[in-house]
């Protein structure tokens, strides 16, 4: 089990996250919802152990992960909203390169990467420079990255991101597939309709605290609303979207 204790992330005096509380358990997928700025990808970083919780605590199995953050780390995969990658490595070496630092032997990883690369279909180019990909082939090698050591924890900040609609639906297929055999999975998005299809439960966040935390059948009843979106909406979209839309037609449009 993976749980998160009152934790809470400021920038000088102000919190980015608020006091955020919840536990994932194995086998579940955990969908992170909120706007931009809201604070997924900072309770995400802390989750990965790159950023350090002002106060309150994180627990692996009951234990403070700041005790052991290196053996916590070797459980994680994680891919990151934005990518932080050598460009100058082929996707080939980057990958040998992460292998190597999570101890993989040689003789499993070699072959390990040559099949991610053509399940992913960069066969053919993964002997070039990552600086000459598209984004959609850096987050392939980005998510092969993640999964190079078969984690137990699965720690997902916009993953899609880039993707064409096939290789998407491969994800979603594979991030169900892990949570059946007892992966813990965090899936942070604000794209709606991806966690609706994928997670067993929704958390919501907005402005650094938790507004709704509950597994979306129970939150369409609770709120009587048929989507998700519908849901955010009401939980978490506080202006009149018609009336900014005019504003921004208002500012581009000549004055007469």
């Amino acid at each position: 089990m993976l749980e998160l204790r009152d934790v809470t992330k400021k920038y000088s005096v102000f919190p980015a996250v608020n006091k955020v509380s919840f536990r994932v358990e194995p086998g579940e997928v955990v969908g992170y919802l909120g706007p931009n700025g809201a604070g997924k990808s900072t309770t995400i970083k802390m989750l990965a152990g790159l950023l350090e919780p002002t106060s309150g605590a994180i627990e692996y199995r009951g234990t403070n992960i700041s005790k052991d953050l290196y053996s916590f780390k070797k459980r994680i995969g994680y891919v990151p909203e934005n990518a932080e990658i050598y460009p100058h490595l082929s996707a080939y070496d980057y990958l040998l390169m992460v292998g190597r630092l999570r101890h993989i032997p040689d003789r499993i990883l070699k072959p390990r990467i040559k099949e991610l690369m053509k399940s992913f279909e960069l066969s053919m180019e993964m002997d070039m420079a990552i600086s000459s990909y598209s984004k959609g082939m850096v987050q392939k090698v980005l998510i092969s990255s993640a999964l190079l050591h078969d984690p137990e924890i699965l720690l997902l900040d916009e993953p899609l991101s880039g993707l064409d609609v096939t290789t998407g639906r491969v994800i979603k297929d594979l991030v169900r597939m892990l949570a059946g055999s007892g992966r813990i999975i965090v899936y942070s998005s604000h794209v709606l309709e991806v966690v609706e299809k994928v997670c067993s439960r929704a958390i919501i966040i907005h402005k650094g605290s938790i507004v709704a935390d509950d597994s979306v059948a129970n939150l369409r009843k609770l709120m009587r609303l048929p989507s998700l979106e519908e849901i955010f909406s009401q939980l978490v979209v506080k202006e009149d979207t018609e009336a900014k839309a005019r504003e921004i037609l208002a500012a581009i449009r000549p004055q007469t």
